[in-house]
């Protein structure tokens, strides 16, 4: 594997965070069934996605050196 990513783009990471969240809902006493899972890890990837996408933009907008 050697493309790089940044992380918040990862479904595995997301994944692994609602599996997590799942398991302390489900210790709470709610319950999150397979397909709720699958979207909001989608939805978590596309809200990392869309955050990275404003920290560069914010970032460019604030340097101070052009872009070469």
């Amino acid at each position: 594997m050697t493309d790089m990513k940044p992380w918040w783009q990862s479904k595995t990471l997301w994944g692994a965070i609602v599996a997590i969240a799942s398991s302390v809902l489900g210790l709470a006493g709610l319950e999150l069934g397979a397909a709720d899972a699958e979207t909001l890890t989608g939805l978590l990837t596309s809200l990392g996605a869309a955050i990275g996408g404003i920290i560069a933009i914010v970032g460019r907008l604030k340097a101070k050196s052009r872009i070469g």
